[in-house]
């Protein structure tokens, strides 16, 4: 690609597998591809049922027990489950070797609702590390008023989001590169080089920001809890704290081993665009061939986003339980117990 233009997959050009010399035949190119394709089908599915059911439990909770944090959880499922919605587009791009078949159009919307998606997890993930730790660092003290302002928080957290994926919007566009026709960014020529600060963006705002925000928030909460260990009856500080090192932990981990890779390969791809660091084959082949895993990675971190954050909890189990008619009793979500509990704020 020229400075100013990127493939929606980076370096994986038309035939770029196939072309690759005592690497992998065309066999294994094409078989490589059409695992990643199927990876993409099963994605879509798992995460259009799961992000389904926390859209339905989350809506119920929320009619009883009105929350940031399950506000925060209805536009977090509501985003992760628009961006399951273009996987298939990306699983047929993906298996026709990156030639796009669907037009101009549809290459806008699907590019631009894929990087809207990163954005406003990202947003809303900390977004919840912060209302979490704020919940808990609450919860011995007198009660706080209600949160009339949850809907402005969201409407100004999608704002920004907009606002970082309209560069997506503005310059998407289907082209014709080597005779085939490609979903691509194609930036204006001239000037600084567009393409590295965009990327640059997308790694400072979508990852290294958010990644900050839930590692501190994390620390912060887990040393107000050890603070606080001698106001907890006898044997149940260790039990809760063991509990909440690994809800965090476990938070953390995803989304470090969803994003990590991609991130990683994306700012190796922009230095060298800067001329920072050589290209050699190195950087070949891991575009040919880790980059697309990488991004399989940071597509699944929409299916895990409703078991970290919803059906792990013992309310919305419950819930799910009632749900399907597996519950012989009420389910917590219509006797919910107080908020301000420490015991509940921790199991959230």
């Amino acid at each position: 690609m020229d400075n100013g233009s990127e493939s929606t997959r980076l370096a994986w050009g038309p035939g770029s597998l196939d072309r690759l010399e005592g690497v992998a035949g065309a066999g294994a190119a094409l078989g490589l591809r059409a695992l990643i394709a199927g990876v993409y089908l099963a994605l879509c599915a798992v995460g259009l049922v799961g992000n389904t059911l926390v859209l339905v439990l989350v809506r119920s909770q929320q009619r009883r027990r009105r929350s940031l944090l399950n506000c925060f959880l209805l536009n977090l499922a509501a985003t992760d489950l628009q961006f399951v919605l273009t996987l298939p587009f990306w699983a047929a791009d993906t298996v026709r070797d990156f030639s796009w078949p669907f037009g101009g159009a549809m290459c806008k919307v699907v590019l631009t609702l894929t990087v809207l998606n990163m954005y406003a997890s990202s947003f809303f993930l900390s977004a919840m590390s912060v209302v979490r730790y704020c919940t808990v660092a609450s919860a011995l003290r007198p009660r706080q008023p209600g949160t009339p302002g949850a809907v402005c928080v969201c409407c100004l957290l999608w704002a920004i989001a907009v606002l970082a994926t309209a560069p997506t919007t503005l310059f998407a566009t289907a082209a014709r590169v080597g005779g085939e026709r490609l979903c691509l960014l194609r930036f204006p020529d001239g000037g600084p080089d567009w393409l590295a600060f965009y990327h640059l963006q997308k790694i400072a705002v979508a990852f290294v920001l958010p990644l900050a925000t839930l590692g501190t928030c994390s620390l912060l909460l887990l040393r107000f809890l050890r603070r606080r260990r001698a106001r907890w009856p006898l044997g149940v500080w260790p039990r809760r704290c063991s509990q909440v090192t690994r809800a965090l932990a476990g938070v953390l981990l995803a989304f470090v081993l969803c994003w990590l890779p991609n991130q990683a390969l994306t700012l190796w791809g922009v230095l060298i665009k800067l001329n920072a660091v050589p290209w050699d084959r190195a950087y070949f082949l891991a575009q040919a061939y880790l980059f697309p895993v990488s991004i399989c990675l940071a597509h699944s971190n929409s299916c895990l986003n409703p078991l970290l954050y919803c059906l792990l909890r013992r309310d919305f189990r419950q819930g799910l339980r009632k749900l399907c008619g597996w519950a012989k009793g009420p389910a917590d979500l219509r006797r919910a117990p107080d908020s301000r509990a420490p015991a509940t704020v921790l199991s959230h």
